[in-house]
């Protein structure tokens, strides 16, 4: 629910009982911006305040489907920066992202992993109602693989935000992600799958 904002205060939840967690982050944004309109707390920058406050185990981030506009020659810099791995969308056109998560679950490992999903990082086509959207996104098989491919690791915590349901004329946003967060709790550590 909500925009990406309310990914900053769970993840300080989670640090004081966890310590840094790792990080799988769909999106077609970093949301690491610094300010904006003079506001440092706003859903282009959760991920940039929790790296200042030690809450994101940086090693283990990555963040998987960003694209779009920047005004920025190299918009990818902090974070790499950081030691976030960052998965552009042209990494993901036209094919299967279970080896990438073959990759992520290795660098995972068995420490605390929290999932954030953005719905912009799925192509419009599919998740209009959205905010930010951005064009050539993920397709719902892509996301399917990708939250199926964290089970296994020790999550923490999911969250699925930036559905809007203004601009969700058609109900499309909300079924994909309501179907996204039933896929987040059949990979919880613990939960039987058939």
């Amino acid at each position: 629910g909500g925009d990406h904002t309310i990914t900053y205060p769970i993840l300080q939840a989670l640090a004081e009982k966890h310590g840094p967690v790792g990080l799988v982050h769909v999106d077609a944004h970093t949301d690491t911006g610094d300010t904006a309109l003079g506001e440092k707390i706003y859903h282009g920058s959760p991920f940039r305040r929790c790296v200042e406050e030690g809450l994101l185990d940086c090693g283990r981030v990555v963040q998987i489907g960003i694209r779009g506009s920047s005004y920025d020659p190299d918009p990818h810099k902090y974070c790499r920066e950081q030691g976030f791995r960052v998965v552009p969308i042209e990494e993901c056109w036209m094919k299967s992202l279970e080896p990438l998560m073959g990759e992520v679950r290795a660098q995972m490992g068995d420490k605390p992993v929290y999932i954030s999903f953005d719905i912009d990082g799925l192509d419009p086509a599919y998740a209009p109602g959205t905010g930010t959207p951005e064009i050539a996104g993920l397709t719902p098989v892509q996301a399917l693989e990708i939250i199926r491919g964290c089970k296994g690791l020790n999550i923490v915590g999911c969250d699925l935000v930036e559905v809007s349901p203004m601009y969700d004329v058609s109900g499309n946003t909300a079924l994909l992600g309501a179907n996204l967060l039933f896929e987040m709790l059949c990979v919880l550590p613990g939960v039987k799958t058939l």
